[in-house]
């Protein structure tokens, strides 16, 4: 599994400014170099660039892509609330945008707005396909198949016979990793005759347990007391930065399985972190602007699928917890994963893309 470290709090601030009033690079007064430089502007989702989730991931990936071109100048603009959307993405065309990052399934409707008005300009989205427009490049996950590896790993590590999760917001790329989740521990149940718990979500109702938030943490916390109190003992927060308040009072009664980038790397809470459901929009950012680079002036066709297979989507490593869990439990988790990636087991989703 490739995991790209994220950026130190110094460098997200200096990137903040950057976008907001791009630095010139050296000698861009000349006309080959103004000609040679190529923009990129990411816009974030509420939660922030420094959310430990999928916006600082994407962010990871156009930082990746700028150090492995210096021709691209990257630099983004953070949106407080869902009315940011429109404007943030508008603004980054006006600027002279030429690659324009979106984050997020949220940011869909006003992506195809912007980029349906600036049909010339390569719009990318995490999250979200490309609504029938030939400039918007979908990123999306297969996120269901590497969740149903944690689901079956919750219940096999459960001393309680019950594990939680709860969402951010009921919306495809939160629901996605419920399913995985829900159905890793029905196999589990299956494979041992057991009748672990999941609290949270109903997959056959696609019903459950939401923050309605991806930032308060407070929110976080008051779901996973809940679960807590009704016995999880491993928690499953599918909610951004609103997961770091389950997070920061896990220990004694339960442990998390984080989401979107490793946990025990990227939050100060990895000593509770059980494992972490990766979604690698790391990868599939820096791939989107890589090309975009390359060829600028031309629109991407395609896109980027996150699977198992192509590590997109992965269980990350075990750290703190390796040699608390059986090494049976382990091999059987290998075993899926391998499973997974023949089509031997299929991991569907409502909400997988399409």
């Amino acid at each position: 599994m490739k995991i790209v470290a994220l950026v130190a709090a110094a460098g997200l601030a200096l990137a903040a400014a950057a976008c907001s009033k791009p630095t010139e690079e050296p000698n861009a007064g000349s006309t080959s170099a103004a000609a040679a430089k190529f923009e990129a502007c990411m816009v974030t989702d509420t939660g922030g660039i420094d959310d430990h989730s999928f916006n600082a991931s994407s962010w990871a990936g156009m930082q990746a892509a700028a150090s492995a071109n210096p021709a691209i100048h990257a630099g983004y603009t953070p949106s407080t609330t869902m009315a940011d959307y429109d404007p943030n993405l508008a603004q980054s065309v006006s600027k002279g945008c030429q690659f324009v990052q979106a984050v997020g399934g949220l940011m869909g409707d006003a992506t195809k707005k912007v980029a349906t008005a600036n049909p010339k300009v390569q719009f990318a989205i995490v999250d979200a396909g490309n609504q029938g427009l030939s400039n918007v490049y979908p990123i999306q996950f297969e996120t269901q198949q590497a969740a149903y590896l944690a689901g079956y790993l919750a219940a096999g590590y459960s001393k309680s016979g019950k594990v939680g999760t709860y969402g951010g917001m009921k919306i495809a790329p939160v629901t996605i990793f419920m399913d995985g989740f829900a159905d890793g521990v029905a196999a589990y149940n299956k494979a041992k005759g057991k009748n672990v718990q999941l609290l949270g979500w109903d997959k056959a109702k696609q019903d459950g347990l939401f923050t309605d938030d991806f930032v308060s943490q407070e929110k976080g916390k008051q779901k996973s007391d809940t679960l807590a109190a009704q016995g999880a003992d491993v928690i499953f927060p599918v909610a951004g930065g609103a997961g770091l308040g389950t997070a920061a009072n896990a220990g004694s009664k339960y442990v998390v399985i984080w989401v979107d980038a490793d946990g025990f790397a990227t939050t100060k809470y990895g000593s509770v972190m059980l494992t972490t459901v990766v979604k690698n929009s790391t990868d599939g950012v820096k791939d989107a602007l890589t090309k975009s680079a390359a060829t600028p002036g031309t629109l991407l066709t395609g896109g980027f699928l996150g699977t198992l297979e192509n590590n997109g989507v992965s269980l990350a490593p075990y750290h703190d917890f390796d040699s608390k869990i059986d090494a049976g439990l382990k091999a059987e988790i290998d075993k899926l994963k391998a499973d997974i990636i023949a089509g031997t087991i299929k991991v569907e989703s409502p909400a997988q893309p399409k």
